[in-house]
């Protein structure tokens, strides 16, 4: 694996050698200029070999990949897609999906999300009046290959879009069944935040001597969010959430939560003090998904409660607050979740509310980005009541904030 890292500035996307219909559809979505990774990552992308682009999310990656490949796209009026995209979440399927059709080139240029929670049908209805791009989970993709509904023989054409992501949820053998599928002439391309082993091994196996175009920053987090913590007792962790967005006044706001349930709690008490609030958690059926979060990128909800469910590659460009109201036990689930704020070098805030007995969270969490957090405190607001302990008959000792000094690992989680 050949490895690059390509800064370069570039003068615009008519330098990067793209078709006119192309260029005519980015100006049209009001794209003017490459972000440093569709920069660095498209020319290598145009030249038909295998890419791995390693960048934060945020940064434009679904453009990166997509834009190769409807440069190159003929209309041929031929059974089965030139392109396989796959992708870890249904949201993160219609995303791409969408960004497709509004990069479109031309309006026969067809694509067509297939991903669990959909009507099997209404897929079957789209495969069936053809198209050019598939973009699916791997479960769902391998579901219609299994049943004869979807061919891979003419895709010359292959992205593995957050694959890290992918792998952690383990849809591995999925990825590996559909790879095997493909037309072993094919360009692949590899898309992930992290380059962990297993990614690498998978690149190894079914990749063709790809470069690396490796924009990942030194640090973890971009330098434009700002993140501070807030030490609070669990059962003050709702008033102060409504003490925090009277303060921040938040343009959209995200609030994590880890647990399903926790998310229902929360958005049932929150709608009862705050306008356009919405809750997102993957129990929810699939078309309510698809509106909450069509209605998070119109502007119409300001405040979604979410689990994980969307704390990875879901772009919401107005997100200016995101909010932990659980801190997650993994600390890369917390770089994922503040990356829905600050995209595409845009300001933002983080918040993370940290019980007393969450500090070796906490640390991790800081040791994993390399940056101490920023306590912060609502004037006039005792978020939390000071411990005392007894060791050996001594006299009682209070216990000192979170700040500098971590107590015992939060146990009572599960």
């Amino acid at each position: 694996m050949t490895t690059a890292m390509i800064v370069g500035p570039c003068g615009g996307f008519h330098e990067l050698s793209l078709s006119p219909p192309l260029l005519q559809a980015l100006d049209r979505a009001g794209y003017r200029e490459p972000t440093p990774i569709q920069a660095a990552f498209i020319p290598e992308a145009l030249t038909g070999r295998d890419v791995i682009g390693q960048a934060q999310t945020g940064t434009g990656k679904t453009a990166a990949f997509l834009l190769p490949f409807l440069n190159h796209w003929r209309d041929e009026n031929r059974p089965g897609p030139q392109a396989i995209i796959l992708a870890p979440t249904r949201e993160l399927v219609v995303q791409v999906a969408e960004e497709a059709a509004k990069l479109s080139p031309h309006r026969h240029c067809r694509t067509v999300p297939i991903y669990g929670g959909q009507r099997f049908g209404t897929q079957l209805a789209l495969l069936k009046r053809g198209c050019h791009i598939v973009v699916g989970t791997p479960g769902r993709v391998l579901d219609h290959l299994s049943r004869g509904t979807l061919t891979l023989e003419r895709v010359r054409y292959v992205v593995l879009d957050e694959a890290d992501r992918m792998l952690d949820i383990g849809f591995r053998p999925d990825i590996e069944k559909i790879l095997r599928r493909c037309p072993p002439q094919r360009q692949t391309l590899l898309l992930s935040a992290t380059l962990p082993p297993p990614v690498l091994r998978l690149a190894q196996r079914y990749m063709v001597d790809p470069i690396n175009i490796n924009l990942s920053p030194e640090k973890i987090t971009v330098e434009n969010i700002r993140q501070t913590y807030f030490t609070v007792d669990e059962d003050r962790k709702f008033e102060l959430l409504l003490k925090v967005c009277a303060r921040e006044q938040p343009r959209q706001c995200i609030i994590f939560c880890e647990r399903k349930r926790w998310v229902e709690d929360v958005y049932r008490m929150l709608r009862k003090h705050l306008p356009r609030v919405a809750a997102m958690h993957g129990d929810l059926p699939q078309s309510l998904r698809n509106r909450i979060m069509q209605g998070f990128r119109d502007g119409k909800i300001v405040y979604l409660v979410a689990t994980d469910v969307v704390g990875r590659g879901i772009d919401v460009r107005n997100i200016s607050h995101v909010i932990n109201y659980d801190i997650p036990l993994d600390p890369e689930n917390y770089v994922h979740r503040i990356g829905r704020t600050g995209r595409l070098g845009a300001d933002g805030i983080a918040i993370a509310f940290v019980t007393p007995e969450q500090g070796e969270q906490l640390t991790e969490i800081e040791r994993f980005i390399n940056k101490m957090l920023d306590e912060d405190q609502i004037p006039g607001f005792q978020a939390y009541t000071p411990r005392v302990r007894t060791t050996n008959g001594e006299a009682p000792k209070p216990v000192v904030p979170i700040f500098g000094r971590r107590i015992k690992r939060y146990s009572n989680r599960l």
